[in-house]
């Protein structure tokens, strides 16, 4: 609207068939008024006891969140969170499915941000590539300019956690418009080689970092809290948006709550909150440079 590029921060679910109770009226109210966010990334998996066991339901599921984000004046980026198998193309008609499904119904919204393969890991770009050509025109089909984001090679690290770099993307890109690219990273494993990439990255791509950590790539583990820095501080800089993994309160280092949480009633305030979820929701308070003149 004021032609100035944004940076979108916020938080993402863990999977939708684990933590659904997670996500109700007063979760999202406290992460759109007290943390302050811009975004949720709805993460509705797809294997796991996911969306191929229930697409109906999980898509439902989906659009009831994506609504509720709506009427919070939040962005809603919708997460076809494939991991395993890691070829994307082994769930490319249930992508399909679900992407003419959610982009029909939410074509008139503008809060709507589609993520269509979440982690490719041990297939080729051009693998990745041709998924994405066959899926995006299915969205395009109903929403014509709603952002798309393409996850990236091993793991969506633009190809670093394989021996690679975004090289490949920069010399084959997505044949689309309105595009972006994915880089995830968990700030205890992933450290000045990965960040160096995605400066390198930003400077040719369009990139979303739809997913990272305060912890180890496991999940788990302790914040660690200089690497974490160190990666928001880029991220401020290069005015990339992201998604912290994970606004949930499971048993493990990346859970913004503590256990038990989403079984009561509070989530607003730093009593719920574990080492990171307290750290992501000071980051996510900072006030950012959003354009509104």
């Amino acid at each position: 609207r004021y032609d100035r590029p944004i940076q979108l921060r916020g938080m993402s679910t863990h999977g939708l068939q684990w933590f659904g109770s997670c996500y109700n009226d007063a979760s999202l109210d406290a992460l759109a008024t007290d943390w302050q966010a811009d975004l949720l990334r709805i993460s509705m998996y797809v294997q796991e006891q996911g969306y191929e066991t229930n697409p109906t339901g999980f898509t439902n599921q989906v659009n009831t969140l994506v609504d509720k984000t709506e009427a919070r004046g939040m962005y809603a980026l919708i997460d076809f969170h494939t991991l395993t198998p890691g070829d994307p193309t082994y769930n490319l008609e249930r992508a399909k499915t679900f992407f003419a499904a959610v982009s029909a119904r939410n074509a008139s919204k503008t809060n709507v941000i589609y993520e269509i393969t979440n982690e490719p890991n041990g297939v080729s770009w051009s693998t990745i590539k041709n998924y994405a050509e066959q899926v995006i025109p299915v969205i395009r089909a109903n929403d014509p300019d709603a952002v798309i984001i393409v996850g990236t090679r091993g793991w969506s690290s633009l190809g670093v956690s394989e021996g690679g770099n975004s090289d490949e993307i920069v010399n084959n890109p997505v044949n689309a418009a309105n595009i972006m690219y994915t880089f995830h990273f968990y700030a205890a494993s992933h450290r000045d080689n990965y960040r160096a990439e995605l400066e390198r990255a930003a400077g040719r791509l369009p990139v979303f970092v739809t997913e990272f950590g305060t912890v180890s790539y496991t999940g788990d583990g302790a914040v660690d809290s200089a690497s974490s820095t160190a990666w928001l501080d880029l991220l401020d800089r290069l005015k990339i948006s992201y998604a912290n993994w994970t606004y949930s309160d499971a048993a493990e280092g990346s859970a913004a709550f503590r256990p038990g949480t989403c079984a009561g009633g509070t989530y607003a305030g730093t009593s719920v909150l574990t080492a990171s979820g307290s750290f992501m929701r000071n980051r996510i308070r900072t006030p950012d440079t959003f354009p509104t003149s």
